[in-house]
């Protein structure tokens, strides 16, 4: 090995280290030359091998010599520009001056009695109604747009000790407050200073509520009347039903006796479509279904007992969480229980064992949410343990989508009201899922960390409201979503209806067999397994020491 050193003019002196290796160190060099021809080995067949020898059947593969090339072509981008046109007005007969007032009105009254021109105007306003003006165009730009949320404003709890918020309403109408519902459901947690004030809050002042809900016990439910937007009805841990006009004081106006009410925490409560508008129903863990004229609640108008054996037995009463109900179907609502089925009732029934329609087996747990699907009434959306659930009104033995079970339990769920196909789901995690099913259903289109604490639709754990503001893309209707989503919950019906049908014709079958055949049957499908795959294997044996 040397070291050389090397001096440039320019740049000083560089030292530069240059390895050098010996040319035996590479073994013995390789010499080649021409000869002739020299046999080396020669061996010669053996008969005895030939007995052995297998026959290969040709086989012919296609090379391609070229190049593989496949045809496109190019369009190229028109140009386009822009020109203003002035449009005046004309068309008017010789001997009419258009500057004139008096004579164009007198030639218009003239114009507009003719029977061809009302027929006219007739034929042009149909085709004019039909077309759609740049409607594409608009949706083109929303529709490319990536779907994304964010947080306009925070709603925090203003007492020192922080409770679950479990249930907002919003003033109907576009009104800017927002009344939430603040308890501990969990008795063990509550102290002696816990607060039982409930709020309603102005979207735009984050910072001090507008009103303040002083009730006799902490509030769990509450509504604004659809048509007077100045009254709330609200149902309470001990059961109790309370009326408010927050123009009135902080206090309620009329409180529901309590040997009358619910024995239960009320966990949902609904304004009622109704000639008077002041009727409403409640649902509670008792089993029990209330329904309430504000007017004068000594006493609920009626009840109905949530027993499947319809024998109104307390003891057997399913306990309620949620409902659904549709203003298209004032009779009929939807209630989920806290033991996962659900109850579809009619109140238009006669007795109270016919309230009671059917119900659907939903889900392991609590169904802690239901709704109906405001553009498609017959479908309705559920929410229980780790998924949620898409249902058919006529299907009752199992639900038509589903979504696949999340890792967080899911503890609340919601339609869009403007796009029939979106819907939104909190997790325990406090993740806010946002599902479109005509573009996937196995995941959510979009998924939002929005606090550390568990979630739902009306707050936080911690007693926070966030506010927050969707992209247009998830806000906006596209080009016939409505057609293309009654076409997919149609179809998944029909499947729904033919796979249930084929299970009945199975059972049926598997009836007709005596208990002792099904008892001997999985014998007899093993032995005829080992026997077919006992032939198989004599067979491969015959074919390998066959000689050829």
């Amino acid at each position: 090995v040397s070291d050389l050193i090397q001096s440039h003019p320019s740049a000083g002196m560089e030292i530069v280290h240059e390895y050098v290796k010996l040319r035996s160190d590479f073994g013995r060099q390789c010499l080649f030359s021409d000869r002739h021809v020299e046999l080396l080995v020669d061996l010669p067949p053996n008969p005895k091998l030939a007995m052995q020898f297998v026959l290969k059947e040709t086989r012919d593969l296609g090379v391609q010599g070229c190049w593989e090339m496949s045809e496109h072509e190019v369009t190229e981008t028109p140009r386009r520009s822009g020109y203003g046109i002035n449009h005046v007005e004309g068309g008017w007969p010789k001997d009419i001056n258009s500057l004139e007032m008096e004579q164009t009105i007198r030639f218009r009254k003239k114009v507009e009695k003719d029977e061809i021109y009302m027929n006219s105007i007739q034929v042009l306003g149909e085709v004019s109604s039909q077309r759609k003006y740049f409607k594409d165009e608009e949706l083109l730009d929303e529709i490319q747009e990536a779907p994304s949320v964010k947080i306009v404003n925070k709603y925090r709890d203003p007492n020192q000790v922080k409770r679950n918020i479990t249930c907002l309403s919003w003033q109907p109408s576009g009104g800017s407050n927002l009344a939430a519902a603040y308890s501990c459901l969990e008795w063990q947690k509550a102290t002696a200073d816990l607060s039982k004030d409930s709020y309603i809050w102005d979207i735009e002042s984050p910072n001090k509520p507008r009103s303040v809900l002083k009730p006799t016990s902490q509030l769990v439910c509450l509504a604004y009347n659809p048509q007077d937007l100045n009254f709330l009805v609200s149902g309470s841990l001990n059961g109790q039903i309370m009326l408010w006009d927050p123009r009135a004081g902080q206090h309620p106006t009329t409180v529901s006796p309590l040997e009358k009410s619910h024995m239960d925490p009320v966990y949902e409560i609904i304004w009622l479509q109704s000639a008077t508008e002041t009727e409403a129903f409640s649902a509670s863990t008792d089993g029990q279904i209330l329904w309430w004229d504000v007017r004068q609640m000594s006493e609920p108008t009626e009840r109905l007992m949530l027993d499947l054996s319809r024998k109104e037995n307390p003891d057997n009463a399913l306990g309620a969480i949620s409902m659904a109900y549709s203003v298209t179907m004032p009779d009929t609502f939807i209630v989920g229980t806290e033991q996962g089925a659900v109850v579809y009732c009619n109140r238009a029934a006669e007795t109270p064992a016919e309230k009671i329609v059917c119900t659907y087996d939903g889900h392991h747990g609590p169904v802690y949410a239901i709704q109906k699907n405001p553009f498609f009434s017959q479908n309705f959306l559920t929410v229980g343990d780790w998924g949620a659930r898409i249902w058919s009104e006529d299907i009752k033995e199992s639900s038509i989508m589903w979504t696949k079970h999340q890792t967080a339990y899911l503890t609340d769920a919601c339609w869009s009201p403007v796009r029939p196909s979106l819907f939104f789901t909190v997790k325990m995690d406090g993740v806010l899922d946002i599902w479109d099913i005509l573009f996937k259903q196995n995941d959510p289109t979009l998924s939002v960390k929005v606090r550390d604490e568990p979630l739902c639709f009306s707050g936080s754990q911690l007693g926070v409201i966030s506010l927050m503001e969707i992209s247009k893309g998830l806000c906006t209707q596209q080009n016939n979503e409505q057609a293309l989503l009654g076409e997919m919950l149609e179809r998944e019906t029909k499947r729904e209806k033919i796979l249930r049908a084929q299970k009945v014709r199975d059972e049926a079958g598997n009836m007709e067999e005596s208990p002792k055949e099904l008892i001997l049957r999985p014998e007899y499908d093993f032995y005829n397994l080992l026997e077919s795959e006992q032939r198989r294997k004599q067979w491969e044996t015959r074919q390998r020491v066959k000689p050829r």
